[in-house]
């Protein structure tokens, strides 16, 4: 499908997707630490509205 859409760019689906993978594991993993962890400076998850919240000074 990558070769129908983009035919000269000599892309290969696998590494591409891997890499993207691995882009979108790392940007979660700061989300969540951000939300979750210990210290989490003053950040969290408002659950009624469905969204991050943060303390002014941040």
């Amino acid at each position: 499908m990558l070769e129908k859409v983009l035919p000269h760019a000599m892309l290969k689906a696998k590494p591409n997707l891997e890499s993207r993978i691995r882009t979108l594991k790392r940007d979660w993993a700061i989300v969540y630490d951000m939300l979750n962890g210990k210290d989490n400076n003053g950040f969290g998850w408002d659950e009624h509205r469905q969204m991050v919240v943060v303390e002014y000074a941040v």
